[in-house]
């Protein structure tokens, strides 16, 4: 059998790519991180049910981590999995997705993923920080997404602008070696490794774009 799962850099697996209706060059994917006590996954995408089967055979799956009501476009995936969202996101995701539970502030997940809401591209956007020892991977889901090659933000309420100036100064202190958001330009890696200073630096770049009135 033909393995559906793929694996971007060592500890993380991707989930194929479905295309965004609405902008035919950004592919968006699914991430699952095994665990003992069964997979978690992270963005709701096609691809969950399209590696259903095996994310099955990696055990009973925890959790699916929402970043925000826009995933909610695909559907319920063909799997059984408990979905969680931000409160603030949770009227809209709700009217795709069933809803299992809900984030309200930063928190920790079973000791190694924390969960960091990060308002601005809606007002429930959510982060997650996962340890997986050899990594850190931060999941930004379109708050923070790679444009050929290019960090890029994605404005769309403009009462939410200083909401995302605050989410983005957060975010340039974190801890992470590696970025994963949920879509990418289809001449895109899938994920961003950076080096010390890196992520700092590109963030930097995106808060005076913000700060200027630029969407991106």
């Amino acid at each position: 059998m033909t393995s559906t799962l793929t694996a971007p850099i060592d500890g993380l697996l991707a989930t194929p790519t479905a295309r965004l209706p609405y902008q035919a060059n950004v592919v968006v994917r699914s991430f699952v991180l095994a665990g003992d006590g069964g997979p978690t996954i992270v963005y709701n995408s096609p691809g969950i049910s399209e590696a259903a089967h095996e994310i099955r055979e990696l055990g009973t799956p925890r959790r699916l981590l929402v970043n925000h009501a826009h995933e909610g476009m695909y559907g319920p995936p063909n799997l059984d999995v408990p979905v969680w969202v931000h409160e603030r996101d949770e009227r809209e995701t709700a009217r795709s997705l069933p809803i299992a539970g809900t984030f309200a502030e930063r928190s920790v997940l079973g000791g190694d993923l924390e969960v960091i809401p990060t308002p601005g591209h809606t007002a429930g956007t959510t982060s997650y920080l996962w340890d997986a020892g050899i990594h850190r991977f931060l999941f930004t889901g379109d708050f923070l997404w790679i444009e050929h090659g290019e960090w890029k933000a994605v404005v769309l309420d403009p009462s939410l602008r200083r909401a995302y100036l605050d989410s983005l100064a957060l975010v340039r202190e974190l801890d992470f070696d590696v970025l994963v958001p949920w879509g990418v330009t289809d001449d895109s890696a899938p994920i961003a490794v950076v080096g010390p200073g890196e992520a700092r630096r590109r963030i930097d770049a995106i808060i005076a774009r913000v700060e200027a009135g630029g969407s991106r």
